[in-house]
């Protein structure tokens, strides 16, 4: 060591020992290797008696756990933690309260990590406020301190932090600063939406880190092979633009193409080859007043198209007067509202015994009451509200609204309080872990016998996945809840599966009760599905029954129950009230 080193270190031993706040060094197991003259002044203890002792044994039972559980784990994994409240043992057995931070440095050339603790109190907390304030503004003092923490601000919120890249503000202002280029100028503007194919399988086997290096890579080949005309910014994720005035979409698809091929060489990452694609989307400005927000959103809708024709390629939006993925999203939109603010309704249709020709219960069928469409059957909205995820609010509502429902009939004690309500379930609804809880708290609320509702479960669902819907069944079935097979007939129709599963009812689909008297075919089939249904001890149920003959044949056939416009459409509640009170105790006329 030179003697230019010694003042520093002299410096150096003066500021940790004349600290305004307690400053322990400990290894990563709590043993305290140093220990500053405040902390010891603070804490009564001897330098000596502290100095191997571990900083866990100066703490209260419970702090020692939080301690070692929480903060040793946290050290080791984000090399950090702060302002954890604990209380420290005084010399004299006395408590004080106390704020820990801590950092840990790893080891490095055979020496071990060292973590260095600080401890205040909340007198030294407030020394400590006072003097950051007095830095603050003597670094405010600074005209040319000032100037460059602006300037690197300014860097921060105009790029990615990871990629160096420009964000979205950057890309705007970027191309903004470039006459004939920025939004609103004279040139053509073109945007190639990049998202990289399966990126999240590389995070979830290689780890984040694996996943950042592969987005820089791929940052650096985008970067070097854009135009110089051009501006590469990475938006989030794995999704990246290149934007750059073409001549036209031809040169534009042309670049993309050639990014394609670029992103296809092997990466090398952590000893492995990582081969990587791009679903790549094209959008061209139609003329000068189509700004930047908008040529990014139609290449977005051209790269969801990529992807949906499999994925590695390139497609280019054409503008069209209705997009049909901006319709999607704006319906979505609308019936999340209808959901909220209650615009659905429920019908019921009426299910009849026929060998009685009693009414012994009601299917709820979901209705939408549409701003500007009018009612909207479920076939309008279904399909779209499952595979958006919101299937789930709209059937937990749909099944309180009809508990809701049944439990007024029961308090008023008119006719349908003893009704069975058959409510359908999605193959979604059904994969739910909450499905249980929900039908269970939806019963309870009401106080609804379980015995009074009927689930009904398509054969797709049931299938998609046998095992996870025999467990949610099962725990259905153990509620006291009775379940039916809906649209028999249309997929597996198997004896196996209905053993296996603990089915109450099986309804055959309208597509065949539509056939019986004029397709032999569809007899037959109507006629086994029937027997099947007896033989694993179940009730047969037909659906869409519209006319007398039909009924006379399902009678002679065997069938339990059946539902359709020969009985009545599917009604709101104040007509299903009239229905019941004309038709629910002997044989319905026709609707």
């Amino acid at each position: 060591m030179t003697g230019s080193d010694e003042p520093d270190r002299a410096d150096f031993e003066a500021l940790f020992h004349q600290a305004p706040c307690g400053y322990l060094i400990t290894d990563d197991a709590g043993h305290i290797t140093a220990v500053n003259d405040t902390f010891v002044r603070w804490s009564g203890y001897t330098r000596h008696s502290l100095v191997g002792s571990t900083l866990q044994s100066l703490m209260p039972v419970g702090d020692q756990i939080l301690y070692s559980t929480h903060c040793i784990p946290q050290l080791g994994i984000n090399g950090s933690v702060s302002e954890i409240a604990v209380e420290i043992i005084h010399a004299d057995g006395g408590r004080r309260a106390a704020l820990l931070s801590a950092s840990r440095s790893p080891g490095s050339g055979g020496q071990p990590a060292i973590v260095r603790v600080i401890v205040f109190s909340a007198h030294e907390r407030r020394m400590y406020e006072k003097e950051l304030v007095s830095a603050v503004r003597a670094a405010e003092e600074s005209e040319a301190r000032r100037a460059e923490a602006e300037k690197e601000l300014q860097r921060l919120a105009l790029h990615d932090a990871l990629t160096g890249l420009p964000n979205r503000a950057g890309l705007k202002a970027k191309l903004d600063a470039v006459p004939g280029t920025g939004a609103k100028g004279s040139g053509r503007l073109a945007v190639l939406f990049i998202d990289l194919d399966h990126f999240k399988a590389v995070n979830d086997s290689l780890g984040h880190s694996a996943g950042d290096e592969l987005l820089v890579s791929v940052a650096e080949r985008l970067a070097k092979a854009a135009p110089d005309a051009s501006a590469v910014a990475r938006l989030s994720g794995d999704e990246f633009v290149v934007v750059g005035p073409f001549t036209g979409p031809g040169e534009a698809t042309a670049l993309a193409a050639e990014l394609l091929e670029i992103l296809k060489t092997p990466i090398q990452i952590e000893d492995l080859e990582i081969v990587t694609s791009a679903s790549i989307g094209v959008a061209a400005a139609q003329g000068e007043e189509e700004g930047l927000e908008e040529l990014v959103r139609r290449a977005d809708i051209a790269m969801y198209r990529a992807k949906e024709l499999g994925r590695s390629r390139w497609e280019l939006h054409e503008p069209a007067a209705s997009d049909p993925t901006v319709d999607r999203l704006r319906a979505l939109g609308e019936l999340r509202r209808g959901i909220n603010e209650g615009a659905l309704r429920v019908h019921y249709q009426p299910r009849v015994d026929l060998r009685t020709g009693r009414t012994i219960g009601v299917e709820a069928l979901v209705r939408w009451q549409h701003p500007t469409r009018g009612l909207l059957p479920p076939s309008e909205f279904i399909t779209m509200a499952e595979e958006s995820g919101l299937v789930r609010p709209l059937g937990a509502w749909v099944l309180g609204e009809t508990l809701r429902q049944a439990d007024s009939w029961r308090r008023e004690g008119r006719r349908g309080a003893g009704l069975e309500f058959a409510v359908n379930l999605s193959a979604r609804q059904l994969s739910d872990p909450e499905l249980v809880t929900m039908v269970e708290g939806a019963l309870q609320l009401r106080d609804i016998d379980p015995s009074h509702l009927l689930l009904e479960i398509t054969e797709t669902a049931l299938m998609a996945d046998p095992d996870a819907a025999l467990e949610s069944l099962t725990a259905l079935r153990n509620l006291g809840v009775n379940l039916a097979v809906d649209d028999f007939g249309t997929g597996y129709s198997s004896l196996t599966y209905l053993k296996k599963f603990p089915i109450d009812e099986l309804k055959i689909d309208r597509s065949f009760i539509n056939g019986l008297g004029s397709d032999s075919g569809d007899s037959a089939i109507v006629g086994s599905c029937i027997d099947l249904a007896h033989a694993v001890g179940i009730r047969a149920v037909a659906e869409g029954v519209e006319t007398s003959g039909q009924v006379q044949t399902l009678r002679a056939m065997g069938c339990d129950l059946a539902q359709g416009y020969h009985f009545a459409r599917p009604l709101p509640a104040p007509a299903l009230k009239e229905w019941l009170d004309a038709h629910g105790d002997g044989e319905p006329a026709i609707a």
